[in-house]
């Protein structure tokens, strides 16, 4: 259509969300499908949160705010990073928006002109492309393949790095592999960062505190504090907190940074439901204990879906050690002739077929920027897992040769 700007021409619809509102859409006609392609904790928001949020509304806080959020919950973002990640911001460094997408849409507007470079790691959320294209920037994606842990090797990262590189977007434990960065990892690209003094980084820590076997959460500027003027951390309370329909993102970075995201933001949503704020002071602020009991659910749904995945012919699944997701291989499938009398040719061949045959949907590799894979969430119950799982095993046993 004429009328439509060349900047939306140059991005596709979310992969993701289009996967799940299929998955709605088969529901709502009668059919039989397992949606497994929500990045959405199945657990529901903690009681005293919904209660401040609550309380938040009889006393009448539904009022316009700050645009960047009220001083209440900036105080708390400060306390948390001060508290779990061992850094120093003041309130006014904090920033607050109606989720973790806007934060990642509003630094690369803010910052981005014409041919600016930004590295992204392949797989990666498919969202951060196709921001940075909206900004008017290069998305320049390096692949970190599954022989190296779906991580991103250093030497890789230096190769990458060029004179017009802006932004290093980083995403740990990750979304969609599940692939978590150890310190020692990650203190191997920040050292190549420090070289590197004109790249800005952005480490998305969405997934902070779903990991599992002992592994320890580190973020960029805590393994390597001489990041720290040009770094921006952000997070949510999507995940940990069972939040993703309250729609609140939050990061911290250089005061300069900030408030040029808050003029962005103050010119496209304005501020964040200011309901939704007070209930994210009591996410941060109050008991914390529920999270590793929560994630200790996440953890046996994915080894029971590990398990079986690799018992299914042609797929390879390997462990993740965070988030909520498992990125299997299905190179085993490509060549192999569905029930359906189609050959598929790539992933998203397999992803339609399963859909078509045994009513599971997930979502492509493609979409992530490395195939032949798919994604699986496992945030849903015990008693779907097992279903899917099943039916994908019944899918890839009926494929021939």
């Amino acid at each position: 259509m004429a009328f439509i700007s060349d900047s939306l021409k140059r991005i596709k619809p979310s992969a993701t969300m289009a996967a799940t509102q299929k998955a709605r859409d088969l529901k709502a006609a009668g059919v039989d499908v397992i949606g497994l392609g929500a990045g959405e904790p199945d657990f529901d928001t903690p009681d005293n949160i919904k209660q401040a949020a609550i309380d938040a509304i009889n006393r009448g806080e539904t009022k316009y705010t700050a645009v960047d959020g009220i001083p209440e919950l900036k105080k708390a973002i400060a306390a948390k990073f001060k508290r779990e990640n061992n850094l120093d911001y003041s309130p006014a460094q904090c920033f607050v928006a109606p989720g973790g997408k806007p934060i990642i849409y509003n630094a690369m507007m803010a910052t981005l002109n014409p041919g600016d470079e930004v590295i992204i790691p392949a797989p990666y959320w498919v969202s951060y492309p196709d921001i940075v294209l909206l900004g008017g920037g290069v998305p320049v994606i390096v692949e970190a393949t599954m022989e190296h842990g779906f991580k991103l090797q250093p030497e890789a990262l230096e190769a990458a790095i060029t004179p017009k590189t802006k932004w290093f977007i980083f995403n740990s434990p990750s979304n969609p592999t599940g692939a978590a960065y150890t310190h020692e990892e990650l203190k191997k690209l920040t050292d190549v960062l420090v070289r590197h003094p004109h790249v800005w980084i952005l480490s998305d820590d969405m997934y902070e505190h779903l990991t599992y076997d002992g592994f320890r959460f580190a973020t960029p500027v805590e393994v390597e504090p001489r990041l720290y003027d040009r770094t921006l951390t952000m997070n949510g309370v999507s995940k940990a907190y069972a939040m993703t329909g309250w729609r609140i993102g939050y990061c911290a970075g250089p005061i300069e940074l900030i408030k040029a995201m808050a003029t962005i933001q103050g010119q496209s949503t304005s501020n964040p439901t200011s309901i939704s704020q007070w209930a994210a002071v009591e996410a941060l602020n109050g008991p914390q204990d529920f999270i590793a009991t929560r994630a200790e659910s996440f953890k046996e749904r994915r080894d029971l879906v590990v398990s079986m995945l690799n018992q299914a012919k042609g797929i390879k699944c390997p462990t993740p050690e965070g988030a909520f997701y498992v990125y299997p291989s299905c190179a085993g499938t490509i060549g192999k002739t569905a029930p359906s009398g189609k050959v598929i040719r790539n992933d998203q061949d397999f992803v339609e077929e399963l859909l078509e045959a045994e009513g599971v949907a997930v979502v492509h590799g493609e979409a992530f920027g490395l195939a032949p894979f798919f994604r699986i969430s496992y945030a849903t119950s015990t008693e779907n897992l097992v279903k899917a799982c099943e039916r994908i095993q019944r899918f890839c046993a009926s494929l021939r040769d």
